[in-house]
């Protein structure tokens, strides 16, 4: 028996997500489960691929199923199911009606990929573009270099739940914002656009209504190693690694 991990799924935990992957057939290793944990613990620990525990399968097969996972939309959908599923619990529907977007800058490691010098935090990688609800749950991420403005970029994230939030209304944002026309978002998406700012006369560090909620799911990201920096190669995997996170913390919730 191999020795469990603080970031492995319990039992119970287990059989809430389960039925996502009935279709998987049995090979050496238990897809349902052993892959998943070695997922998980990677996104906690921050360790290298190569760097996975030998109680969890071989890292080249940990890291086939997170690419093939990946590319069929497997762990976006597992990740979508459990953030319905933690609105429901919450007392909420499962479609929002309010959503917060913000970018978080971070820094890419030394191995290369798309990056670019955000001026304004001074940071040379990526931008993490995040759509949330009320809830601070993720709606929709895109990654994108650090020198495309938000307000150019804010359209192809709303262009993500554009066919899933049915209920969707209102999407709050920061200053950084004001150069993407409310006009635009109401003709493309039905929704209102309105840019949160600070009350004529207040200085220093201001709580903002609805601000504070995107910036708490940021800070969620801190307990998970992986993203402290963007690791990866591909933006692509930097968003299935950040919905990994997400759903970890979203099954902790729910069992």
């Amino acid at each position: 028996m191999r020795t469990r991990y603080a970031s492995d799924l319990t039992d119970s935990q287990w059989q809430l997500i389960k039925p996502l992957f009935h279709w998987q057939r049995q090979r050496k290793y238990d897809l349902r489960r052993d892959i998943l944990d070695a997922l998980f613990y990677l996104a906690k620990t921050g360790c290298q691929w190569r760097m996975l525990p030998r109680e969890f399968a071989p890292w080249t097969t940990v890291y086939y199923y997170f690419r093939t996972w990946k590319q069929c939309g497997l762990i976006e959908c597992l990740h979508d199911r459990l953030r319905r599923a933690t609105r429901a619990k919450a007392g909420h529907q499962v479609s929002p009606a309010a959503a917060i977007i913000d970018t978080q800058s971070v820094k890419t490691s030394r191995q290369g990929g798309l990056r670019g010098f955000d001026g304004g935090k001074l940071v040379n990688g990526r931008k993490r573009h995040i759509l949330v609800d009320t809830l601070g749950l993720l709606l929709a991420v895109i990654v994108h270099r650090a020198d495309l403005h938000e307000s150019q970029q804010a359209p192809f994230v709303l262009k993500r739940v554009a066919a899933k939030m049915t209920r969707l209304k209102i999407v709050f944002a920061d200053k950084g914002y004001q150069g993407t026309p409310a006009g635009l978002v109401w003709r493309y998406f039905g929704w209102m656009w309105h840019v949160v700012e600070r009350e004529a006369g207040q200085r220093g560090f201001v709580v903002l209504k609805k601000r504070w909620i995107v910036e708490r799911t940021f800070s969620w990201f801190e307990s998970y190693r992986r993203l402290s920096k963007d690791y990866e190669y591909a933006t692509e995997s930097s968003e299935t690694m950040i919905q990994l996170a997400m759903s970890r913390l979203m099954i902790n919730r729910l069992a």
